[in-house]
């Protein structure tokens, strides 16, 4: 049976791409990567010859197509269960889910103001009580998740839950924001990983440019 193959974006500032694909990487799952530049305004026309939303990510799994990030995790984490992207406690496993689905949905200002930009220049944006909120609330639900769980991950080993919070990683590195020390640590381990150095010289050496995302 071939590998699946994985449509992305832009390395440097597609985040949505960036999950799955880093999931996978970690886990060692083997796909074939297919990267579709949105070297324009609101994506790009060619993303519907492979996406029935007509964006990325997108996952081909044998004769199979999955659309939105968490999805593709959670497809890949339920056909490879030894690969732990699901933690095996219970509630664990529970919470990531909460914590995973509430990244989907939540944090609006942040994303706004904080396009996912991994050659950005490091340099804070002027604060409003939307992003600061965002941000206490990332902090909360990361700090509270490494100390029930002794990390280094959220829920010990690298799981759903990093994979999907890994673009945020960049966000309060890249616009400087102040962050707790438990949180930064975190952030310094997330990364260190191979798969997030892959990942960013990628995207550092694109040659694409999409000005809405130079924040």
């Amino acid at each position: 049976m071939p590998d699946p193959v994985l449509y992305i974006g832009n390395k440097n500032y597609s985040s949505w791409s960036f999950r799955p694909w880093i999931a996978m990487r970690v886990a060692n799952i083997a796909f074939e990567e297919k990267l579709v530049p949105f070297d324009m305004g609101n994506g790009n026309p060619a993303f519907r010859q492979f996406s029935p939303t007509g964006k990325v990510p997108v996952l081909v799994d044998d004769g199979l197509t999955i659309w939105e990030s968490l999805a593709i995790i959670d497809h890949v984490a339920r056909k490879h269960p030894d690969s732990g992207l699901w933690p095996h406690q219970s509630d664990h496993r529970s919470r990531a889910m909460a914590m995973s689905s509430e990244m989907v949905s939540s944090f609006p200002a942040l994303r706004s103001a904080c396009p996912m930009n991994m050659r950005r220049t490091p340099a804070p944006v002027p604060l409003t009580p939307a992003i600061s909120s965002d941000v206490d609330r990332i902090q909360s639900l990361w700090g509270q998740s490494l100390a029930d769980s002794g990390g280094p991950f959220l829920f010990g080993e690298f799981s759903v839950a990093d994979a999907m919070f890994a673009p945020v990683v960049n966000r309060l590195d890249v616009y400087c924001f102040e962050t707790k020390p438990e949180v930064r640590a975190y952030m310094d381990r997330m990364k260190a990983l191979p798969a997030w150095r892959e990942w960013e010289d990628a995207g550092r050496a694109e040659p694409w440019i999409v000005e809405e995302d130079e924040a």
